[in-house]
């Protein structure tokens, strides 16, 4: 955990900073100097100030120093070491997610006021692809150590009993919960509640209930209808139809949808924009030194730059994670900032275009792909170079040219592949449904059948 990470006092902790600075004989005013903290830290430690948030963990290690007591005598162990209680499966995408994250504290504000207004409630985060949803849900479980699932279409974790197996977990451990290994999430919810103390609500994190895969009928993940008092359900999802909605929450029920389409926040989504782009032509340390070669050789100035990149991505990080990585390494060297894609579906033609996809269909990086697209679970080489009867070196190297749109990742001692975005995978979609492409997806779905009872034979 990062010395920058949040944590709050428990019940017990402030009894204990309080006793523990006067046996020192101390005042708030002489701990906080001890300490080099300020004194409103140790007001919302001690419970006479608000404290929503909490406090930086570096804080709470020098007043526990000053006082000659462990952090773990303020801050609940459970707590305190809470990156333990992330579920393992989320490691890597919650740090992937974060690495680079820059803005949208006007959602996170959004939400905190949601808290503070309602006693329990359900708050959606609405945007397209790319937008970054999964973002800012990585970076509040990341802050928080909130409960979490993510939705994974293209990895098949997405699926009612899959999540409630997560989150099942997680609140036993978190809250060590008796007698729960079967229960459902109202009662989980309800053992939660009765643990809950003021100014410390349980905040379960889901992402994109749009990728669920769920027979129609109840709401989305079978989730509750009503809640308990301090639990809150933060929850993404891309637009879609009112029909499809299915969160259906008994009268009195709090919710709220943030869109982050909306007019109201475009300014919001282009200064976060923006921002990023400063971001990883100043800092990060795999492409600067390429954006700034790139940028310099045109004689653009960092200004025009970053406001012309922002307007190209219609405020889509998704789209920014894609083309500034390009630029750095010179895919684009032949090309003007004003002849960079516009748009996140204009970028992956583009580059379905550059890549000869359209010059030479039907060639094995069509075929590897349109493979991922069919199968829709992690597989490994071995098994895509059986399905397009080729050579599985050449399908690597395949793997390797298309590797920032596929994620990687171990599988039962495999390393397996998947498409990595739910943008990408629409954009192969779109292609599956061209009538010249129709042919070549047959002919990848026969292989897949061939090889699967070839397999089961």
């Amino acid at each position: 955990m990062r010395e920058s990470d949040k944590v709050q006092s428990s019940p017990t902790g402030k009894i204990k900073l309080r006793e523990s600075y006067q046996e020192a004989e101390l005042t708030i005013a002489k701990l906080a100097t001890k300490a080099k903290v300020g004194e409103d830290t140790l007001k919302r430690l001690l419970g006479t100030k608000p404290c929503p948030n909490g406090v930086e963990r570096w804080q709470v290690t020098n007043i526990a120093k000053a006082l000659g007591i462990e952090p773990t005598d303020i801050v609940d162990s459970k707590d305190w070491n809470a990156e333990n209680l992330l579920p393992p499966e989320f490691e890597s995408l919650l740090a992937e997610k974060i690495k680079t994250f820059c803005g949208r504290r006007f959602v996170f504000k959004a939400f905190q006021d949601f808290i503070t207004e309602n006693p329990h409630g359900y708050f959606t985060i609405i945007g397209d692809a790319g937008m970054g949803k999964s973002s800012i849900v990585a970076k509040y479980v990341s802050e928080h150590k909130s409960p979490c699932y993510f939705n994974i279409l293209v990895e098949g974790r997405n699926r009612p009993e899959l999540f409630l197996k997560s989150i099942r977990q997680q609140l036993i451990d978190r809250y060590q919960l008796q007698n729960s290994a079967d229960a459902d999430l109202p009662t989980l919810l309800a053992k939660v509640a009765g643990k809950l103390t003021a100014g410390q609500p349980l905040v379960i994190a889901v992402d994109a209930l749009d990728e669920v895969e769920q027979e129609a009928g109840e709401n989305l993940l079978h989730l509750p209808t009503t809640l308990p008092d301090n639990v809150y359900l933060l929850l993404t999802r891309r637009p879609y139809h009112l029909g499809k909605k299915r969160l259906s929450v008994s009268p009195g029920v709090p919710i709220k949808e943030l869109d982050l389409r909306d007019d109201q926040y475009v300014i919001f989504n282009q200064d976060d924009i923006k921002e990023y782009i400063l971001f990883v032509i100043n800092t990060d340390s795999d492409y600067k030194d390429g954006l700034r070669k790139w940028i310099q050789e045109r004689g653009i100035i960092d200004a025009s730059f970053v406001e012309q990149l922002a307007k190209k991505s219609e405020n889509n990080f998704m789209y920014l994670r894609y083309v500034l990585p390009a630029i750095a390494k010179g895919d684009y060297n032949d090309l003007s900032l004003n002849q960079l894609p516009d748009g996140l579906q204009e970028y992956y033609q583009n580059h379905w275009v550059r890549m000869g996809m359209e010059a030479k269909p039907g060639q094995l990086m069509e075929i590897v792909l349109y493979i991922l697209l069919e199968i829709g679970t992690p597989i490994p080489s071995e098994m895509i170079a059986g399905i397009a009867k080729e050579d599985e070196c050449d399908v690597e190297a395949v793997l390797d040219e298309w590797v920032e749109y596929l994620k990687k990742q171990k599988v039962d001692g495999d390393t397996c592949y998947t498409i990595y975005h739910a943008s990408f995978f629409d954009f192969l979609k779109g292609k599956r449904e061209m009538d010249s492409k129709r042919k070549l997806f047959k002919e990848v779905n026969q292989r897949i059948t061939e090889y699967l009872e070839k397999r089961m034979a």
